[in-house]
């Protein structure tokens, strides 16, 4: 949600017209709306188009070099003009989504607080956990369709954050605009501060947050209770996302509160879903079936895990037994392979490992690294989830090529800098035959004198098209097997090349038909699932429903104007 005023958005004049986001045209304002809303003198005399607006913008970010600075001064855009600033995003989706995103939003949580300037979203404390629903009961707010929340504890791989972690619910609803079409006058950034172990942050002296220790236990418990069920009673629908929730709590939320409103969590799910549907339209372009593949996921948290249990469902969709499909992983976390003898939270326990699976295999310590994994299992998929950088070091995957014609290597981590390995690495030590997959992205490799764009297995493929499926059908809940169809219309969009690197899923200029391909599946979905509110009388008022919702930048004239 951008800058509140207290009036209409339609009825706005002078001064606050040009101070609200959505309704700043800048110099795009005509003689006949400067009249009407007392703006002569507020601007400069000369009336221009959006698209000459559009090319200063562009020569704007691109006089500075470095992504963080380029990151600010579309921060500063948005904040000024929003048709402006999403008309920069669909200009160049590939070139905009790494500098309002993944990377560089990252940098952009660090430095939060030391620019923090505009107004916009909501900060909510636990000191005020009692004012939330007034809070959220002004009518600036009526028309919300879509929440971020973050309570900015596990941002990206960079830790936790406080108050600086809302940058990720502002960045990710920027996607659900720029790539979903979700109108941004619907949107709602929402940081849930409830303090932060991080005492570089809480003794910073340009820290914006509540500077106290991260609340947990029954306390914080209780506030996420008391915004759930704040949310529930003020809107009649709306979808929240979860999102960079510390491990502990990311599942834990999620199952708590998921059967009680239309809600996910982007890095369980969201993460599960991009990651299924690329390996399916692998397999497919094979000629293969998922369960084929031996797994090893390096790095078996809530996301890990998650991604697991979706390529489980998908065996066993495939005719594989559950149990023989769990047989396929092999996962590792921070105290390494996850066995049955071991202090397992309950997610992790179905890829649990026996001795006996050990046995006999040829290990050079007594406790199993990720090389011995990789060696004894003979993966096939090497799946990276655990924000250590360069893990996926050179004998590892060398050891994977050993045994597979195309070893399959997915390092996922973000930010760039946290990635298992570098896709060119994995390239050369593999004699170009790894598929490659990244989280992050990446330079173009080369390989065999040409180059290849490596394919970013980007949540932005998913989550949009999720919400906009979920808003369109008005989905009581989000159910698993929406996030399933999402993933297998990813599969389903026919962009296969094997070469180099390969490439499975659309470019990112193609986002928006992909968001919207999906919100289809995922709206048809929750009329299967019996979560929908509306029905479809067919595929094509479907579809009509869904390309109407999506929002495209353009300037709307403004009352008294033309």
């Amino acid at each position: 949600m951008t800058k509140p005023t207290d009036t209409n958005r339609s009825g706005h004049a002078g001064l606050d017209t040009l101070l609200d986001p959505l309704t700043n045209k800048g110099t795009a304002f005509s003689e006949e709306e400067r009249d009407a809303l007392d703006l002569w003198g507020l601007l400069p005399p000369h009336v221009e188009t959006l698209d000459a607006q559009l090319e200063r913008a562009k020569a704007m970010i691109a006089e500075v070099d470095k992504p963080i600075e380029k990151y600010l001064r579309l921060r500063d855009l948005q904040d000024d003009n929003e048709v402006l600033f999403y008309s920069l995003a669909a200009d160049d989706l590939p070139g905009t989504l790494p500098l309002i995103y993944t990377p560089t939003v990252g940098e952009g949580c660090v430095e939060f607080s030391r620019h923090y300037q505009h107004p916009r979203g909501l900060f909510l404390t636990i000191p005020e956990q009692d004012k939330i629903p007034e809070i959220l009961a002004h009518p600036r707010f009526d028309d919300i369709e879509v929440i971020v929340v973050s309570d900015g504890e596990r941002i990206l791989g960079l830790g936790d954050q406080g108050a600086n972690g809302m940058g990720i619910p502002i960045g990710k609803l920027s996607l659900y605009t720029a790539c979903g079409g979700i109108d941004p006058a619907k949107t709602l950034p929402i940081l849930l501060d409830t303090g932060t172990d991080n005492k570089d942050r809480r003794e910073n002296p340009t820290y914006v947050g509540w500077r106290h220790e991260r609340v947990r236990g029954d306390d914080y418990d209780a506030f996420l209770d008391a915004f759930v069920d704040a949310v529930k009673g003020r809107w009649d629908h709306v979808l929240l996302q979860f999102e960079d929730f510390a491990q502990a709590n990311a599942l834990r939320l999620l199952n708590r509160y998921r059967d009680k409103l239309c809600t996910f969590n982007d890095d369980v799910q969201g993460t599960a879903a991009i990651t299924a549907g690329l390996l399916m339209a692998v397999a497919k372009s094979a000629g293969q079936k998922l369960g084929e593949q031996t797994f090893v996921i390096f790095g078996a948290g809530s996301a890990g895990c998650g991604i697991g249990r979706m390529l489980v469902s998908l065996m066993v969709d495939e005719g594989m037994d559950e149990a023989e499909a769990y047989a396929k992983f092999y996962a590792i976390d921070s105290s390494g392979l996850l066995m049955d003898d071991g202090d397992l939270k309950d997610f992790q326990k179905p890829f649990a490992r026996s001795a006996d699976d050990l046995k006999d295999w040829d290990m050079s310590a007594e406790e199993a690294s990720l090389l011995d994994v990789v060696k004894n299992a003979e993966a096939t998929v090497l799946i990276g989830t655990s924000g250590q950088s360069g893990s996926f070091t050179e004998d590892v995957i060398k050891a994977m090529a050993q045994h597979t014609d195309r070893p399959i290597v997915m390092p996922l981590s973000n930010p760039t800098a946290n990635s298992e390995a570098a896709p060119q690495d994995v390239l050369d030590w593999t004699d170009g035959k790894a598929l490659v997959a990244t989280g992050s992205p990446f330079d173009p490799v080369c390989w065999d004198g040409k180059e290849y764009t490596v394919d970013q297995a980007n949540n932005a493929y998913i989550f949009p098209g999720v919400g906009l499926g979920a808003i369109a059908a008005r989905a009581a809940k989000v159910t698993d097997a929406m996030f399933v169809a999402a993933a297998r219309k990813l599969a389903e969009i026919e962009d296969t090349n094997t070469d180099g690197p390969g490439h499975f899923i659309p470019p990112r200029e193609k986002l928006r038909e992909v968001a919207q391909a999906i919100a289809e599946a995922v709206a048809r979905q929750a009329v299967s699932d019996g979560v929908a509110q509306v029905d479809f009388a067919d595929d094509g008022e479907l579809s009509k429903r869904i390309e109407e919702r999506m929002w495209k930048p353009h300037y709307e004239p403004s009352q008294g104007g033309e």
